[in-house]
């Protein structure tokens, strides 16, 4: 194993030393350390084909990339779509924690929803994600693909989207937004401003492109909200 990437990922080295611990350990423990290998190994998968792109990503590459051998890497993928589909559903649970969670406990509503879209808009520009968001760059990689794969980043947008329309639903039933708000409308614009401004930054670098997001979200959502709704915003400190 390589020195510094068995430093760099504890979990996966710990596994490969397995073999060679006499000590005792209960079936529970040794399923938890394989659990938090596996998760190490995924979101380094993750990073890569953020940069290269799911038909890029391999078993020997990762395996080169963690400093360990491919058949240990085959114990826990058994296939390249195998180790693709379950990339995707560990990118999902990163998004979740690193898009939702931080958001998790603002006040329900106007609120959330703005708090929502500029955590989004954060996740795009974490220096920790190499290559990017990797459901921008899987989106396009695999709009024309048919197969497993892109049923399972479809999957992913479905419910993204459906996670805005949820919280502009949430905001409508308040009092917060006017009456005649298009939820599906309103998701759809946001999630284009954010996509915009993504595809500007990976493009053009371009710094500019999230604080127009930010005004043009905030913008909206100050002109589709009721009174109730902006009091809210400016409660929370949330101007155009």
């Amino acid at each position: 194993m390589n020195p510094a990437t068995a430093a760099e990922n504890p979990e996966i080295a710990l596994t490969a030393e397995t073999a060679s611990d006499p000590a005792p350990e209960t079936q529970d423990g040794r399923r938890l350390r394989g659990d938090r290998t596996k998760r190490a190994i995924l979101a380094k998968a993750v990073d890569l084909a953020s940069v290269d792109g799911l038909e890029g990503l391999s078993i020997g590459r990762l395996a080169s990339e963690l400093g360990v051998s491919k058949s240990g890497l085959f114990a826990h993928f058994g296939s390249k779509l195998e180790l693709q589909l379950e990339t995707v559903q560990t990118a999902s649970e990163l998004f979740e924690e690193q898009v939702w969670q931080p958001v998790a406990d603002r006040e329900p509503g106007v609120v959330q929803l703005v708090a929502l879209m500029e955590s989004w808009l954060r996740y795009f520009r974490d220096p920790d994600n190499d290559g990017g968001c990797f459901f921008s760059n899987a989106y396009h990689e695999f709009d024309a693909r048919p197969g497993p794969v892109r049923d399972a980043i479809a999957a992913q947008k479905r419910r993204w989207m459906a996670a805005i329309v949820h919280h502009v639903k949430a905001a409508s039933t308040r009092g917060q937004l006017k009456a005649g708000t298009d939820p599906e409308q309103l998701a759809f614009e946001l999630d284009a401003v954010g996509s915009l401004a993504n595809s500007l930054w990976q493009l053009e670098n371009d710094e500019k492109a999230f604080g127009r997001a930010q005004t043009a979200i905030r913008t909206w959502l100050h002109a589709s909200a009721t009174a109730s709704g902006r009091r809210a915003l400016t409660a929370a400190g949330i101007s155009c």
